[in-house]
């Protein structure tokens, strides 16, 4: 990818040194969470700058002030969580699926936010996987989750959020946070390296009395069509079409 390289080529002579340190503290107890997630942002800021990435943030006193909530943004591809890296201001750990989870940087990264992967094709192990995230949701740690369970492929086109997905937050009893991202496509993407800009938009939390008596699925339906009316709504008042 372009980008990519573009990120690598201008940070060259600190990279290693970033990984480095990102291997030796995903190892290590030394250091709290936000310090881990601190140097991450602070790497993840300096790499998107240089390659040519602007992240514009909006809504970040929609974040409940108590840690221990669940984002659910809309997934658009590999930048969006450089994205939220970038512009949220509290530590959080991220769902990933399997597939990516032994992937060279990704491996590491993981190690040190101590995110989750989940196969798939095993339900047990999922299971065991939500009962863990709702176990640290509740101890104060935020999680990021995809519920859309795979990237779209019609750029700001969300597709269907799975109910499954909400299984933590609703047994956690903890604000469930929609996040609507919006061109987060384009820096991996687009095959070019001209500056872009992505948009990322907090809504207003839904919390545990507003959802107590819904089913995950309505639950699901509900986030999403708040995400897709607010891409809808921002690109019609940029005069663009979804």
């Amino acid at each position: 990818m372009k980008r990519i390289a573009l990120m690598v080529i201008k940070l060259i002579w600190i990279a290693p040194f970033w990984f480095a340190r990102i291997c030796l503290w995903a190892k290590s107890d030394k250091h709290t969470e936000l310090e881990k997630f601190s140097f991450l942002k602070m790497v993840t800021t300096r790499a998107n700058k240089a390659g040519r990435v602007i992240v514009q943030a909006s809504g970040l006193e929609n974040l409940p002030e108590k840690m221990g909530y669940v984002i659910f943004p809309n997934h658009q591809g590999m930048f969006d969580v450089l994205a939220l890296l970038e512009c949220c201001p509290h530590p959080f750990t991220v769902v990933m699926k399997k597939e990516v989870a032994n992937i060279f940087l990704v491996k590491q990264i993981r190690r040190l936010l101590k995110a989750q992967f989940i196969d798939r094709e095993d339900v047990r192990g999922s299971v065991q996987v939500i009962r863990q995230m709702t176990a640290e949701v509740k101890e104060g740690r935020n999680y990021v989750i995809f519920a859309e369970g795979t990237r779209s492929k019609h750029k700001n086109r969300i597709q269907s959020f799975k109910g499954g997905s909400f299984k933590s937050a609703i047994n956690a009893r903890c604000p469930i946070v929609p996040v609507a991202l919006i061109d987060s496509f384009k820096p991996f993407d687009s095959h070019s390296v001209e500056p872009v800009t992505v948009q990322v938009y907090f809504l207003p939390p839904l919390y545990y009395e507003a959802y107590k008596d819904m089913k995950s699925l309505e639950i699901a339906a509900l986030v999403q069509q708040r995400v897709a009316e607010k891409i809808n709504d921002i690109l019609w008042s940029q005069g663009r079409q979804i």
